[in-house]
């Protein structure tokens, strides 16, 4: 009788543990469903809209001359017609990529495997309980298909007036500044120096050979020896001013073009005048080191002497000279690297040495950096005196929004130059960071699609279709194992913060 009852009392233990666990299963289920629903959800990145901030499907291409990694958009029109049997997942590149260093187009029978797109996490409950704020990256139900998710960056908001002047974000006629960490992102690459071609005569290099971009103006005397060729250097008097120049005509141009585009688009593109550079320097006795841009122009340099002082100035058009900033710090060592960077974005001037910033803000009018005059390229010079040897010389372009459409040139529906666009109440204005290949406000062309037989206005995002702010990249575009067909390795190093508004 004992056996019997211990034999009972096991099996009734053992339904109990079983109907226990489908409980956990059950709860731990619900909770995922509610946790998903309302507070945090996965998504997967579909377009390439918001690239290089965030990548759709896309290859992952290292320049086959200078060895620049960069992304390049999956096309499916063209990629599905020229995907090989080799390798069971390769595709060739159609239409060519082009280096956004080198300026290497890639011959178009290169097999490359594809990489998937990002994949995001996203607050969803956030803008229940806080406003979105300017720069953010948003997730939102597509208002012309409203089950399908959009992501975008939110640029106006309720009752603003949004316009788009050469690029820039205007809210009421003021210039929107982007925060520092997404201006940290949207600078696009337009030479690096340290990746250097292989096959130089080549003539793919933007349809010509390749040549040192950086050209010597008159009597400079700055070197640039091939047997060293990340480095240029100056034996000159400390007081004489040696200027070599970024040549357009040699090396990518300043246009608006993105490297994941379809390059048949980039001799359309707008020119971007706000510009970025930076480097290493070494000085060796008496002189200065220094970068200089012009926007429409004026002509801004900074420099930094051997007494340790950082200096702003400005040339006119008419010709005249005007300090604008200076500030004293340490002299840097001789004979010891220090990093040299100076910029020009969003009307807003900042030389670093070593970290320590000067600043001039130019105002965040109009006409505050002068009559715009968008037509007229942009120079970049690197300027110095005495002994010195720089390396690592990069530069980089500011995202450029376009008011006009990179295919015809006609002018975007709404926010264009001249054509401010007025939100109402609880309406936003979003745009891709891939600015010409992305479809967003500017363009819809349709009323949005509501409730119960409503619709709202062309051109804006209602707060009932905001989804969540994106807040982290958790899974970039994996690694194949061989021939593997999925991408199913992390790509750790690419896991990152997305970074809006402050």
């Amino acid at each position: 009788m004992a056996d019997r009852a211990d034999f009972k009392n096991t099996r009734t233990t053992t339904a109990e543990t079983i109907a226990n666990t489908f409980e956990w299963i059950i709860t731990a289920f619900v909770l995922a469903f509610v946790f998903r629903a309302f507070v945090l959800e996965a998504f997967r990145i579909p377009t390439g809209s918001m690239a290089d901030t965030l990548m759709g499907d896309h290859f992952c291409i290292r320049c086959t001359q200078c060895g620049y990694s960069y992304q390049y958009n999956f096309f499916p029109p063209y990629q599905q017609l020229y995907k090989t049997a080799v390798g069971g997942g390769l595709y060739n590149l159609v239409p060519s990529p082009r280096c956004p260093s080198c300026g290497y187009y890639e011959k178009s029978n290169m097999a490359v495997p594809k990489a998937n797109g990002d994949r995001i996490l996203v607050f969803k409950c956030l803008y229940q309980f806080v406003e979105p704020k300017r720069w953010d990256v948003i997730v939102f139900k597509n208002p012309l298909g409203p089950k399908e998710n959009f992501i975008k960056r939110l640029i106006g908001k309720p009752g603003e007036i949004v316009e788009i002047i050469d690029g820039d974000i205007y809210i009421d006629g003021k210039l929107a500044r982007k925060p520092p960490k997404v201006q940290e992102e949207m600078w696009m690459p337009v030479y690096n120096n340290n990746f250097q071609p292989i096959q130089p005569r080549e003539g793919r290099f933007n349809d010509h050979a390749w040549r040192q971009p950086f050209t010597n103006d008159t009597n400079s005397q700055w070197k640039f020896n091939p047997s060293k060729p990340v480095e240029f250097t100056l034996e000159s008097e400390p007081g004489k001013i040696n200027t070599m120049f970024y040549d357009t005509q040699k090396g990518n141009d300043f246009r608006a073009a993105y490297a994941y585009g379809d390059p048949k688009y980039y001799k359309y593109l707008p020119l971007c005048s706000d510009l970025m550079m930076k480097f290493y320097a070494k000085r060796s006795q008496q002189g200065i080191i220094g970068i200089g841009f012009t926007k429409y122009q004026t002509f801004y340099k900074a420099f930094f002497d051997s007494a340790g002082l950082m200096t702003i100035e400005k040339v006119d058009p008419a010709g005249k000279l005007v300090e604008l900033a200076k500030k004293q710090i340490n002299p840097a060592p001789q004979d010891k690297d220090f990093s040299v960077r100076f910029s020009n974005a969003d009307h807003l001037l900042v030389f670093e040495i070593d970290g320590q910033k000067l600043t001039y803000d130019l105002g965040i009018g109009k006409d505050d950096a002068g009559p715009r005059l968008s037509n007229i390229e942009s120079k970049a010079v690197i300027f110095g005196s005495g002994k010195l040897a720089i390396s690592n010389v990069e530069l980089y372009r500011d995202i450029h929004y376009p008011g006009t459409r990179p295919d015809s040139g006609e002018s975007v529906m709404r926010a264009g130059e001249g054509n401010p666009f007025t939100l109402g109440a609880d309406e936003y204005f979003a745009m891709g960071d891939n600015s010409p290949d992305s479809f967003d406000s500017r363009l819809w062309d349709t009323e949005g699609i509501g409730n119960n037989g409503t619709s709202y206005r062309m051109g804006i995002v209602p707060r009932d279709y905001l989804v969540g702010k994106a807040f982290f990249v958790y899974w970039p575009g994996g690694f194949r194992a061989g021939n593997f067909h999925f991408a199913f390795i992390p790509n750790v190093g690419q896991m990152r913060f997305i970074y809006g508004g402050n």
